[in-house]
């Protein structure tokens, strides 16, 4: 029997204080190494097929994934790993990085907003809207960029961001969109391991930069912040799922393990056929049977004759 994973070790609290000294980035459940989760993550990507052909044939609902974290905590390796199981025709993925000029000439949503999926379809965010309050908030002076108009009391800015996030999820998911969100918990000594390992390795040295290490300077106002997102924009219908992220095999195996539960609770069906249209479909499958096999010339016909000289 295939171990399984409690959602309820993941979920964020609904609790007005969280801290997350308390979730264990090294957590693995049941698991005891990468071995033991295989069969599990394997038996998911394959119900993880399956389920997305129903749910593009559905096409009442689709599929936001977001997932936040630290840099090195995981988040590519998440994308190639658990969408290996699904049809790329059906999945877009979108990296949020430093925002253009372009962007910065519109609200901070937009940028997400005009590439969200549509019905049947999947879209997985690495970073997203969120990243305005994490790396903004840790570096204010970026608000000056996005040319705000001037407030009488800008402390409310941050509350007046979780307010808005709230209820654009809110808005989506009244549509139809499935908005799931996971928060990559990693520890700052394993982020050092995996940065060296970058540093070390020839083939992962491009994944190295001066900003990462600056980044990892302001690590304690990260978790910080990453705190109070969690918080404020924790709600029943898109709650977060924090996932331990010291070990890749575990982090992986919990992200997938989530989607195919919560695609599983939408009760996805094929389309019915109306009356109309099973009786049009029958004419076409007589008038399919009744073609004569020779209409169409085999391919030994048309394949040239081999040489006998």
């Amino acid at each position: 029997m295939l171990k399984t994973i409690n959602h309820a070790d993941l979920l964020a609290s609904s609790l007005q204080h969280l801290d997350l000294h308390n979730f264990d980035p090294a957590f693995t459940a049941d698991f005891k190494d990468k071995h033991d989760a295989k069969e599990k993550l394997h038996e998911d990507l394959q119900q993880l097929s399956a389920l997305q052909e129903v749910f593009y044939a559905d096409k009442r609902f689709s599929l936001l994934i977001i997932l936040q974290g630290m840099d090195a905590a995981g988040k590519d390796g998440i994308i190639r790993h658990v969408m290996s199981g699904v049809s790329p025709q059906g999945v877009d993925i979108y990296s949020f990085k430093q925002p253009s000029l372009q962007e910065l000439a519109h609200d901070y949503l937009w940028r997400c907003a005009k590439v969200l999926p549509e019905r049947g379809r999947i879209a997985m965010f690495n970073r997203s809207y969120y990243e305005e309050l994490t790396v903004v908030r840790v570096h204010e002076s970026l608000l000056a960029r996005e040319q705000l108009p001037p407030e009488p009391d800008d402390s409310t800015i941050w509350n007046d961001r979780y307010e808005d996030i709230v209820s654009f999820e809110r808005h989506l998911i009244r549509n139809g969109t499935l908005v799931l969100k996971f928060f990559l918990h990693l520890s700052k000594d394993e982020q050092r391991k995996r940065f060296l390992e970058r540093i070390e390795m020839p083939e992962k040295k491009w994944k190295m930069s001066a900003a990462d290490m600056h980044e990892r300077t302001f690590w304690d106002s990260y978790q910080r912040a990453y705190e109070k997102l969690l918080i404020h924009t924790n709600t029943e219908g898109a709650p977060w799922y924090i996932i331990p992220a010291d070990h890749k095999w575990f982090s992986r195996a919990a992200v997938a393990d989530v989607i195919v539960s919560r695609l599983k609770s939408l009760a996805l069906v094929y389309p019915s056929l109306s009356n109309t249209q099973r009786s049009l479909l029958e004419v076409e499958r007589d008038q399919l049977l009744s073609e004569p096999k020779d209409s169409v010339q085999s391919f030994s016909a048309l394949s040239p004759v081999p040489s006998t000289a």
